[in-house]
């Protein structure tokens, strides 16, 4: 260990020298003459054994500063009032004290008094311990390619801080109803409920803070706390650093389990990969223990509560009525429902995969969620009986441009309307709405079997569909069908011409 003292470099080895020869009866005078020092240095000499370091005694004088403090300080309370991006900088500050109040200091005190300010406003902190059963969940975002397309990710975590065991699964949203998916599937992943789950104040799960600092819970997420009989704690507001595992579960699940971009075909996929490297997690040993992720969760898991007998069903329930386009409002966006059930009232349950439709007892319609604004969801099939009546909007209905069916059935209409016209294009809505029975692999098998037979009719299409599903042969009168003319043209002749221009002339 080197030390600069005034312009010499004493070393812990001329420490040594100095102190033995002084122990050894040579006068202070003498020593300082001879290793080339001062009395002071020998006297420090005399009351450390190694040197201590340089030790201020007496606070940084800026006598250029002074009287700007002040200034300083009210300029950083107001950023407490401003985005976090528009604090003031050292150099801002700097700045506006020669520009506003003639400062004629230098930019390098500025910049230390601000560090120094920092350094005594950072928190403190109390190391923690944690008892076995209990748990921190919060919502993480990451980047992932999902079905070819860039998305963000929004991943629940779930952590036991006894044993460090995390759950991941990522949703399309942070919405209420992924905050429960979250836990039903964790809760599942480890086989039972924890005794407690630490949060922040999300407004899925908080509505309302009360004066007395009591949460005011969501009304889907009291359902699930009911449910699975768990208490329900949270941190500060604005203090993520109370729920420090869970923050650091986010964290270490975007760099090791995100990185690079995850690219899977559909959200199950990715989430089956969470959730298969959240088990190879368990055989991790961490810094600091001797057993693994694993074995100390068993003291986590021994703790915890049974999982009741059915999962809980995580889905928000709303009511709305369907409108004169046979649409019903749900989170911003409108989901078809048959026409049959126009402008009566309905239920609606939006799970994170799907919205369910009902009236009364019955499930009336089913689709793929939407997070999207102000999106059409439509399933064409429901639309099809209103058109079948108002055949003229065959071609300019929206609920069937963005529908792709099989190349048979553009022949199948082409070949109706050359036979009837009008009456062929409502006989090919008739095809079309043997969907609302039947699947569409057996009706385009139905159909290409009818075109290959020359059997171009609703009545032909729907017997050979009967057919195929009851596993007999049809049996179609052939004489009946097919529905084309067969037409003999003759070669067109002179003298049959001429004997029309006579005809003609003698009328």
């Amino acid at each position: 260990m080197r030390l600069r003292e005034g312009s010499g470099i004493y070393t812990v080895e001329l420490y040594r020298k100095v102190r033995l020869a002084l122990a050894d009866g040579m006068s202070k005078r003498a020593a300082a003459r001879h290793f080339n020092i001062s009395r002071d240095s020998v006297d420090k000499m005399l009351s450390f054994s190694a040197p201590p370091g340089y030790r201020r005694q007496a606070p940084i004088k800026r006598p250029k500063l002074d009287g700007f403090t002040e200034i300083i300080e009210a300029w950083l309370d107001g950023d407490k009032n401003a985005h976090r991006k528009q604090h003031h900088t050292a150099k801002r500050v700097f700045d506006r004290l020669r520009a506003e109040h003639g400062f004629t200091g230098g930019y390098t005190i500025i910049k230390d008094y601000l560090r120094e300010r920092a350094r005594r406003g950072q928190e403190m902190f109390v190391p923690l311990a944690h008892a076995p059963g209990h748990s921190q969940a919060d919502f993480g975002e990451a980047v992932a390619i999902i079905d070819g397309v860039e998305l963000k990710a929004h991943f629940f975590v779930m952590d036991l801080p006894h044993s460090d065991a995390p759950f991941l699964r990522a949703y399309p949203a942070a919405t209420a109803e992924a905050w429960m998916d979250g836990h039903v599937h964790a809760f599942a992943f480890f086989g039972k409920v924890p005794l407690s789950v630490l949060y922040d104040n999300d407004r899925c799960l908080v509505s309302k803070i009360l004066p007395d600092g009591t949460r005011k819970r969501a009304a889907l997420f009291s359902a699930l706390q009911s449910h699975y009989l768990f208490r329900d704690r949270y941190g500060r507001p604005g203090k993520g650093n109370d729920k420090g595992h869970a923050e650091g579960l986010v964290g270490y699940g975007r760099r090791n389990f995100m990185v690079p971009i995850p690219r899977f075909a559909s959200w199950d996929a990715f989430n089956a990969d969470l959730e298969a490297q959240c088990r190879k997690r368990q055989d991790d040993i961490l810094r600091g223990h001797q057993e693994t992720i694993g074995a100390r969760m068993q003291r986590d898991l021994a703790a915890m509560t049974p999982l009741p007998g059915a999962p809980f069903e995580a889905c928000s329930q709303t009511s709305g009525r369907v409108s004169s386009q046979s649409l019903v409002r749900y989170d911003t966006n409108d989901y078809s429902v048959p026409v049959a059930y126009g402008h009566q009232d309905v239920w609606v349950r939006g799970y994170v995969d799907q919205v369910v439709i009902g009236c009364r007892g019955e499930v009336i319609a089913r689709h793929p969620r939407s997070y999207e604004r102000e999106d059409m969801v439509f399933d064409p099939i429901h639309y099809l009986p209103l058109i079948e009546r108002k055949i003229n909007a065959l071609d300019q209905a929206a609920p069937l441009a963005k529908w792709e069916l099989p190349p048979e059935f553009a022949t199948l209409r082409r070949l109706m309307e050359a036979r009837m016209s009008r009456m062929g294009r409502r006989e090919y809505v008739q095809v079309l709405r043997l969907l609302e029975t039947f699947g569409m692999e057996d009706l385009q098998a139905a159909v290409k079997r009818a075109l290959k037979l020359g059997a171009v009719g609703f009545d032909a299409i729907k017997h050979i569909v009967l057919c195929q599903v009851e596993k007999r042969p049809p049996k179609l009168d052939l004489d009946i069908y097919p529905y084309l003319p067969r037409a003999n043209v003759a070669t067109t002749s002179a003298a049959s011409y001429m004997s029309l221009l006579s005809s003609r002339g003698a009328a």
